[in-house]
């Protein structure tokens, strides 16, 4: 077959003459892939189709297969392309639009370079320009070996070029062109590594080869302690990290083999960037800090929401006319952002506080002054120049709001609304237009007198009295109002209703001896336990019914799309608390305000790398004590709080239990939670997390393996953030019982208790049963009648009737049902945090 007669299946298409040809061979090399027969190419070269040679033969087959793969091709090779029968009808674009649209996308490109540029400008004069703040370098040792002391003094002396001892942590260092706060972390303090680590610019953890033993094992490199603050540092985010080595070998090849046991021990644990040094000599301390100086610091991203100050300097301020308040004044560097004067102030463990006025001294630590002041000392900071003082203006000052005033009046019935009226008439025209079986005769006077009995009507309403209501009926006061005036059953009801809340509260620990404390662990151990093999099941009690002892519970169809009114039957204590509309909005716009704060113009600013004292009001004197003496071992943080981050709400967490935590935590106990620069006591409430459900079930323990939400009463705050939950044990430092992070900030988030009630076939006729030990009495086999039945081994039904007097009952199941089976009924109420008796660890 000619090439001009198979170029002819294509004239329909647009293309040229060379550009069919190569089409065509595509064509070729494509029905070949597809197993099409194709007789092979003549003996020698592949024949040059371009200039009109010959084809070998088509069949009938294969000359419709190529049809379509050459238009396939063509299309391929002009995707995007447009006719050239259609050029008439699109409209040239003007030249000038065309020049002035590139102009504008130039523009527009270097604007956003330039801004890049300046915001990495910015951040970088921020952490090691003149006018910043001393970067703060935290010496951590992961091992009871490690003398940081004499580290410390080692670095201080480096930096300040003085062979003496240097009293001073911060020291401007003219041979590096920088100024550091070198701080050392207490070993076995793990609240103080916590609160240095969130002020730290960089990490340096400390490990000594004498922690080898001679077989060069690795596993006391890091003790049990050192184990402990990686995993919580992790969890709290770490910022730049370092590795220094103490106590090398003197031998070059023993130095690498230790340093490689070091690395292949702690790069697991660290960040990718986190690098190695040996800190024994001053070459290889000068070494560390020239790398120091020209590092980029990375610091967690919830840090970089919030202005701070790393306290260098405690003191209080007496008042005559309020004996019981004091003035604290804390000095230090303003960090991250500028400092409102008009904003709330958080100091970590004493809680949120009003500014009464900051005082901008003078810069103790010059970088570009004499040797003679390279040290900060701090005994005279108090006469320090003051360059200027800011003082709030009462306008603008953000109120210290922590509770929600209560409208006492707020659970009254209220004026019914248009739409209940309407009901109401609409049901009156109803009741009236209902026909009356009335005597031949009567007349509509004689009709009035006739008082209808509906035996039917009458019947139902009895039968509805006595039946449990399911879901989200209307009538779900009729479970819970019906005995409330029986004080015996009141009692018994608070006492089942409270059983989380009475577990967990021990003795005053004063009176328990040490073997009535063990006694009670091991009761908690056994419980949980208890309740991770049998999950939420209950026994019904012999003494009291079960209508009355579970009268707050009801059923549910379906726990993940049954409905829950959020706003029913809430507690006292939401009254004092505050709600968002619209939380994440709310967030977005409470954070664009925080880069508002860092532009000059703003009135009662104080910039970043300012050297400040701050004046915060009205601090009980107790907490204020206690603030000086923990500021020796640990530096007090203050942080300014963001709009509406002093109020209560209910706040959600996502936790996990700490590995190193082997006692039972329970539901409603009371913790610490450390969420960023802040401290509070809590009473959680453990749930599970249903992603697929506006509905959570409690959980009575919180599970090693697995993350659960903990639902508080605390102050708002705004995502992200960390938490490390801890418990105060009998005597001894706290341990870490969680770890994880903010989750959200709802009131209205739905926690469901669940009880199980069990049975157990007595006779079973394939779908039928007869179920005792669920109930004891009739009256609570027709109470529970309306709720659905399920057996462990997957059967679903419903009780039928009850038989005899001691609360059997006959049930009728989807399916053949084992005698071996169990029958279970699943109740819900909803459950709510515990308000904590103090809020603030120190108060």
């Amino acid at each position: 077959m000619d090439i001009h007669r198979v170029i002819k299946l294509g004239e329909r298409e647009e293309f040229n003459g060379f550009e069919r040809v190569r089409a065509l061979i595509d064509a070729v090399a494509l029905l070949n892939t597809r197993r099409f027969y194709m007789p092979p190419p003549p003996f020698g070269a592949f024949p040059d189709y371009s200039q009109g040679s010959v084809l070998p033969p088509f069949s009938d087959a294969s000359l419709s297969s190529l049809r379509i793969v050459i238009r396939q091709v063509i299309r391929v090779r002009h995707y995007g392309r447009v006719s050239s029968s259609n050029k008439i009808r699109i409209a040239k674009p003007d030249k000038n639009m065309v020049k002035g649209a590139r102009d504008a996308r130039i523009q527009h490109n270097k604007m956003v370079r330039d801004q890049k540029r300046a915001a990495l400008l910015k951040m970088k004069r921020a952490f090691s320009g003149p006018s910043s703040s001393p970067r703060v370098l935290v010496l951590l040792g992961l091992s009871s070996s490690v003398n940081l002391d004499l580290l410390t003094k080692d670095l201080l002396e480096l930096l300040s070029g003085e062979e003496s001892g240097v009293s001073s942590t911060t020291v401007a260092s003219q041979a590096y062109k920088l100024r550091t706060t070198v701080l050392m972390a207490p070993y076995g303090d793990l609240v103080s590594c916590m609160e240095m680590a969130k002020v730290a610019d960089l990490i340096a953890f400390v490990v000594s080869a004498n922690s080898l033993d001679d077989d060069r094992n690795a596993g006391n490199l890091i003790d049990k302690f050192g184990i402990q603050c990686l995993s919580v540092l992790r969890a709290i985010g770490l910022p730049s990290t370092s590795v220094l080595i103490r106590d090398l070998p003197s031998g070059t090849r023993e130095k690498q083999n230790v340093k490689k046991i070091a690395t292949s021990v702690l790069a697991s644990e660290l960040p990718k960037d986190c690098r190695f040094y040996p800190a024994d000599t001053k070459d290889d301390l000068h070494k560390f800090m020239w790398l120091f100086k020209g590092q980029h610091l990375s610091i967690p991203h919830w840090r970089s929401h919030r202005p701070f100050i790393m306290s260098q300097e405690v003191g209080v301020e007496h008042h005559s006319e309020n004996p019981g308040k004091c003035t604290l004044l804390l000095s230090g560097y303003v960090r991250a952002h500028n400092l409102l004067v008009h904003q709330l102030v958080h100091v970590s463990g004493a809680g949120d506080f009003q500014l009464d006025k900051i005082d901008v001294l003078q810069d103790p630590v010059p970088l570009n002054e004499r040797k003679d002041s390279d040290l900060m000392d701090t005994d005279n900071l108090n006469a320090i120049q003051i360059v200027r003082t800011l003082k709030p203006d009462t306008a603008k000052q953000t109120p210290l709001v922590v509770e929600n005033i209560p409208d006492p009046l707020a659970g009254e019935q209220t004026w019914p609304t248009e739409a209940e009226m309407a009901k109401a008439d609409a049901d009156n025209k109803t009741r009236r237009a209902k026909r009356k079986k009335l005597p031949q005769g009567t007349s509509n006077y004689q009709a009035a007198w006739i008082v209808e009995d509906d035996d039917e009507l009458s019947d139902g309403s009895v039968e509805e009295d006595d039946r449990m209501v399911l879901d989200g009926q209307k009538d779900i006061s009729l479970q819970e109002g019906s005995d409330q005036s029986d004080n015996e059953n009141e009692h018994n009801r608070e006492s089942f209703d409270e059983e989380t809340e009475a577990d967990t509260e021990m003795a005053d620990d004063e009176n328990l001896t040490r073997e009535q404390i063990e006694a009670e662990i091991k009761k908690h151990k056994d419980a949980s336990g208890l309740d991770e093999e049998f999950p939420d099941e209950v026994d019904t009690p012999l003494d009291v019914s079960a209508k009355k002892r579970f009268a707050k519970y009801r059923g549910l169809k379906s726990f993940r799309i049954s409905l829950w009114d959020p706003q029913e039957s809430l507690p006292p204590d939401y009254a004092r608390i505050f709600n968002f509309d619209n939380f994440t909005r709310t967030q977005k716009h409470v954070l664009a305000k925080v880069l508002e704060q860092d532009h000059e113009h703003v009135d009662g600013s104080v910039k970043v790398g300012s050297f400040v004292r701050l004046h915060v009001k009205d601090v009980p004197v107790a907490v204020a004590s206690k603030l000086s003496q923990l500021s020796r071992s640990a530096p007090v943080v203050a942080c300014g709080l963001l709009q509406h981050e002093s109020k209560m709400s209910v706040i959600h967490f996502s936790v996990k239990r700490h590995d190193s935590y082997d006692a039972p935590i329970k539901s409603k106990e009371t913790f610490i939670f450390h969420v960023g620069f802040r401290q509070f006591v809590a009473r959680p409430v453990f749930s599970s997390d249903n992603i697929n459900s506006d509905k959570h079930k409690m959980e009575r323990f919180l599970h090693p393996g697995r993350f659960s939400i903990a639902s508080i009463y605390a102050p708002i705050s705004f995502p992200p953030m960390p938490v490390v939950i801890l418990k105060n044990m009998h005597g001894d430092a706290p341990a870490v019982a969680a770890v994880g992070s903010l989750r959200t900030v709802d009131p209205y988030s739905i926690i469901l208790k669940r009880i199980i009630l069990t049975g157990y076939p007595l006779r079973v006729s394939k779908k039928k049963a007869t179920v005792r030990y669920m109930f004891h009495t009739p009256e609570d086999v027709g109470w529970f009648k309306p709720v659905e039945l399920y057996t462990k081994c997957g059967r679903r039904g419903r009780i039928k009737d009850s038989v005899g007097t001691h609360g059997a009952m006959k049930c009728l199941f989807n399916g053949v049902i084992q005698q071996h089976d169990t029958v279970c009924m699943s109740l819900y109420k909803r459950v709510y945090p515990k308000w904590p008796e103090q809020l603030f660890p120190l108060q």
